[in-house]
């Protein structure tokens, strides 16, 4: 078992992927328009609501970036963003020359806390005479966040919300999906997501003329001339002909891998149950309907994995998680905000045996890019990523495989 690499989530061709790509070259169809575009586009309407309109993008930051724009955020202005999450939730707002105020997250969801959401707009509201332009929750691993409550106070104080619903593609709250409860919702197709279109994303909007407006700033804002002319800036965001293929293969097994995704999260929690000192993240209630994109263990500070006593030796040398791209050379040991002796070990166990996993989303407002930012916190999401490791919860991932993670988990744990 462990000659064979077990990946946190790798995309899975089983749809009728290279049927829509064939007919892209057959037609000559390969811009980011064309019939795979317009049908992409309607399959994921009929997914998420007919009351809703979807444009794909080349990526989900593209899809929060035209967001951000949609809702008039420019330079000078404030948005709320959840801290706890990947950098394409706050990046896009510093693009926009806005500035991100980081709301920490809630216990339950890990998602953003309603109440400090309030108690930063009013703050905000005090300190800087005007209230911020939008706000971006997150579904963290696809946990549906508390977003009736977020709702409820972005309606009080007239602040779209903008839902990063990134990794909750197939996620419900009170059985609606999520991604269709603010003005707008962004979905991402990465690699690594419930479906892929080997890049790319989509912005979930509320009506045609929205919708209009993306596509408009999506294809570089020209004006209607027999030569271009741009009256605004705009950029070159809208997703290949060749790309929506792939999509449209993989909405025809979009259910199924949600399914198997659930799946595995249930054996995760049957075969966990036994071992002290692991938890796993679950539903909070039955109003949530996770589509568990990375089922996720939090390790108790007491907890004795073998090999802590070697954690943090060694600098890592590229990129944790495979093909992420460039990185820089780590310049020490140790940031002042990082995961447990114990976590780090157990990183280190799995990877030993060819089992990928990795820790939590450091929160952003320990980022040092961000070190200056406003920041309402109460310590829950820093907690979180001292203790917490996303196992492989992928497509490609069997019961077989699941049973030796956790047997290997197990078999780490100084007795």
């Amino acid at each position: 078992m462990n000659q064979k690499r077990i990946y946190l989530c790798l995309a899975h061709m089983s749809g009728n992927e290279m049927k829509y790509i064939q007919e892209a070259f057959d037609t000559n169809w390969v811009v980011p328009l064309g019939p795979n575009v317009n049908g992409f586009e309607a399959d994921l309407k009929t997914f998420v609501g007919e009351n809703k309109e979807v444009v794909a993008l080349s990526a989900g930051t593209a899809a929060v970036h035209l967001a951000l724009l949609a809702c008039g955020v420019g330079r000078g202005d404030e948005v709320l963003v959840q801290s706890f999450t990947f950098c394409a939730s706050s990046h896009p707002v510093t693009y926009l020359g806005a500035t991100p105020v980081f709301i920490d997250s809630e216990e339950e969801t890990w998602n953003m806390d309603p109440q400090l959401l309030e108690k930063a707009i009013v703050d905000r509201m005090e300190k800087t005479g005007k209230k911020p332009k939008a706000i971006v929750p997150v579904y963290l691993y696809g946990m549906p966040a508390k977003i009736e409550e977020i709702m409820a106070i972005a309606n009080k104080y007239d602040i779209p919300v903008i839902e990063d619903a990134a990794e909750g593609l197939g996620s419900c709250y009170d059985g609606q999906v999520c991604g269709t409860f603010g003005r707008y919702g962004v979905l991402s197709f990465n690699g690594n997501k419930m479906i892929t279109t080997s890049g790319g994303g989509a912005l979930i909007c509320p009506d045609e003329e929205s919708k209009r407006k993306i596509m408009f700033y999506a294809t570089q804002a020209r004006e209607a001339y027999p030569y271009y002319q741009h009256e605004e800036i705009g950029y070159n965001y809208r997703m290949s002909n060749i790309c929506a293929g792939i999509g449209r293969g993989q909405m025809t097994v979009l259910d199924e891998h949600i399914a198997h995704h659930r799946h595995i999260a249930a054996l995760y929690k049957k075969l966990l149950a036994g071992i002290d000192g692991i938890t796993l993240h679950e539903n909070p209630s039955s109003r949530y309907d996770s589509n568990y994109w990375l089922n996720t263990i939090l390790l108790d500070d007491g907890l004795k994995v073998k090999g802590e006593e070697h954690a943090y030796e060694v600098a890592v040398q590229g990129a944790v998680g495979g093909a992420a791209g460039v990185t820089h050379e780590a310049k020490t040991l140790h940031t002042d905000c990082e995961p447990n002796r114990n976590v780090e070990a157990m990183r280190m166990a799995l990877d030993k045996a060819g089992i990928e996993s990795r820790p939590l989303w450091k929160p952003m407002h320990k980022q040092p890019v961000y070190r200056n930012n406003p920041s309402y916190l109460n310590g829950v999401s820093e907690t979180l990523f001292r203790k917490g490791l996303c196992l492989p919860s992928g497509p490609c991932v069997t019961d077989e495989e699941v049973n030796y993670i956790v047997e290997t988990i197990r078999e780490s744990i100084r007795s």
